[in-house]
């Protein structure tokens, strides 16, 4: 029978017990570390990850008691360990890179270049932190089939592609995910972020903002720079709407409120002579409140389309959607057992465990996997700075500037005590349903 989520948080008897079941039947680290820097070096980009869930795969099938299911919704993976009855757990990590070059000077430091979905080759890293997701999802499947004889349930593992498009949950469920897999009762997973190595942390609520992102082209009439009165400028235009963007925030979103609209790319022209026929915008959006995002999205259609109609544009604009990433939800009950569990297991504390941790600047799709089969979920961070770097920064207080945060070209976690971590945040996770009364 599933055990009931709305009971009170685990007695500290059954947390010490999921503790000493995570300790001891941790896998040792170092051959883990080194299939870290295997993909740290071998990052794909989203949908392109064919070699990463090949080595996935090949990890797997080192643990029989999973069965594994490949190409879900691109390169996606499932395995399910069916251990008897009880509560079934979803555990997620995601797997793909970005188009970052990196600078770290690690000696394992990424090399890679791939092209992307325009067909333009970019310089790749996991500058995200993907690669220690899936290290520590592998060695935390090792963990639980140490453990075996300590839990009754059925454990599901989620390698998901495309987090960094916003669309690999989607993929993943609109392709058979759960035709293949048993329906979880609980979706976790966790995400590795700038803070201190050997933290970890939840929130109840809302932790990662919606994101919203677009292509916009601008038309314009081209011509012969010395004679602009001849032609409709796209750059003005284009320059005109990244100035009054930015007053969407400014003048028309609550100052108690949260919002942040970003202009990250454009292109007009070749040749400082020629006035081009076209701008090429690309924008995103990011809000936590519904409404808000509502509103907002309504005010960048209004303002982009009355500056092309002030600048006597031949055409009108053309905004396309590109990624779309829902608000993450933690829920509440299933956090609060969590707190229970981590608390006891990581300790209480700034260098711990923290229960109301910040939320996620960026955003995440994280959450479709719970939302599309109306189930609930939690999403945790810890910390992957080295210690003594973050405590530097701190006595200087330059965190903001010495740090260096997700999709930088000098992010790269440490690996240690950061894998280990990671690895307790699953197996605890799991284990605070899984475990035998």
């Amino acid at each position: 029978m599933m055990r009931d989520l709305t009971l009170n948080p685990a007695p500290s008897v059954k947390n010490g017990k999921i503790s000493k079941t995570v300790e001891v039947n941790r896998p040792p680290l170092a051959s883990y570390e080194e299939l870290y820097k295997h993909f740290h070096s071998h990052p794909e980009l989203s949908f392109r990850e064919k070699e990463t869930a090949a080595r996935i795969k090949q990890e797997l099938k080192k643990l029989p008691e999973y069965a594994i299911h490949s190409d879900i919704g691109g390169h996606g993976l499932a395995a399910v360990f069916h251990n008897g009855t009880g509560t079934t757990v979803l555990l997620r990590a995601d797997i793909d890179g970005l188009p970052v070059e990196e600078k770290t000077g690690l000696p394992y430091a990424s090399k890679a270049r791939m092209k992307d979905s325009d067909g333009e080759e970019k310089p790749t890293m996991h500058a995200c932190g993907h690669d220690m997701h899936i290290t520590s999802l592998l060695t935390a499947a090792e963990l639980m089939v140490k453990a075996k004889e300590e839990w009754s349930g059925t454990l599901i593992l989620c390698f998901q592609p495309a987090e960094e498009k916003g669309g690999g949950a989607t993929a993943m469920v609109e392709g058979g995910l759960y035709d293949k897999v048993p329906i979880p009762d609980i979706v976790l997973g966790g995400h590795v972020m700038p803070h201190r190595a050997g933290t970890i942390g939840t929130r109840r609520g809302l932790m990662a903002c919606a994101a919203d992102s677009f292509h916009c082209t601008l038309h314009g009439r081209g011509g012969h720079a010395s004679q602009p009165h001849r032609t409709c400028d796209p750059v003005v235009m284009a320059a005109s709407i990244i100035t009054r963007l930015q007053t969407i925030v400014s003048r028309e979103v609550d100052s108690a409120d949260s919002a942040v609209v970003t202009v990250g790319a454009v292109k007009a022209g070749d040749a400082e002579n020629i006035i081009p026929d076209r701008a090429d915008l690309k924008i995103n959006v990011r809000t936590i409140d519904p409404d808000t995002r509502e509103s907002l999205l309504k005010s960048l259609e209004r303002i982009i389309r009355a500056e092309c109609e002030a600048s006597n544009a031949p055409a009108p604009p053309e905004l396309t959607s590109t990624t779309s990433f829902p608000f993450t939800v933690n829920d509440a009950q299933v956090t609060e057992k969590l707190e229970s569990t981590f608390s006891h297991h990581f300790r209480d504390g700034p260098h711990s465990y923290d229960s109301d941790v910040p939320r996620l600047a960026g955003s995440e799709d994280f959450g479709i996997l719970a939302t599309a089969i109306g189930k609930p979920s939690c999403f945790f961070t810890y910390g992957g700075v080295d210690s003594e770097t973050w405590d530097k920064a701190e006595k200087k207080k330059k965190i903001l500037e010495n740090i260096p945060v997700n999709h930088s070209p000098l992010f790269a976690p440490v690996i240690q005590p950061t894998l280990r971590v990671a690895v307790d945040g699953y197996a605890v996770g799991a284990l605070t349903w899984l475990l035998k009364d």
